[in-house]
């Protein structure tokens, strides 16, 4: 049986959660979302606990118990506290602010770059060089993150670009003098 398919959610205070044919919606103070139970798999609400059990042990059926628990763990924490990701600048005279809602980020580039976030983003910025992302789908924040750091991805040999708080970039050697 599936580790994480077999582990409990537990339903934080401020969240509802109602199951309405396969659909599993939760609401809580930061919003509403869903997700589609697929066929197999059961959902079943035990106080303040989601279980979710499987039909059988088919292969496809197997797949899916764990990837619709998380998914439902996901959503529950989405409407209650929150997903965010930060991100910052490190370079010569990179730097970021916020328009309104746009993001703009200055990379070196011969202009700046504003990116305009999707419905359901807000992009906070703290310092010149450091921002996040923050939303209830962990998806999308996570992507709208990358998407982000794509933009300008740290370089290996100076460190400049965009990255996660945290984030590791292994160094290279440069240039090695010759005689």
């Amino acid at each position: 049986m599936s580790r994480v398919g077999r582990k409990p959610i537990e339903i934080p205070a401020g969240v509802t959660v109602t199951l309405q044919d396969s659909t599993l919606t939760a609401k809580g103070p930061l919003g509403e979302m869903q997700i589609r139970i697929p066929d197999g798999i059961a959902c079943t609400q035990e106080g303040n606990q989601l279980v979710f059990t499987r039909a059988s042990d088919d292969k496809h059926v197997r797949a899916l118990h764990g990837t619709t628990r998380a998914l439902a763990a996901n959503i529950i924490t989405g409407v209650s506290k929150g997903f965010e990701k930060q991100l910052e600048l490190q370079g010569v005279g990179y730097r970021v602010e916020l328009r309104g809602k746009n993001l703009v980020l200055s990379l070196g580039f011969s202009h700046p770059i504003v990116f305009i976030p999707p419905e359901g983003i807000q992009i906070s910025v703290a310092s010149p060089t450091q921002f996040s992302v923050k939303g209830t789908d962990r998806q999308l924040v996570g992507e709208v993150a990358a998407v982000i750091r794509k933009i300008r991805p740290p370089e290996p040999y100076k460190g400049k670009g965009i990255r996660y708080v945290g984030e590791y970039v292994r160094r290279k050697a440069g240039k090695a003098a010759g005689k």
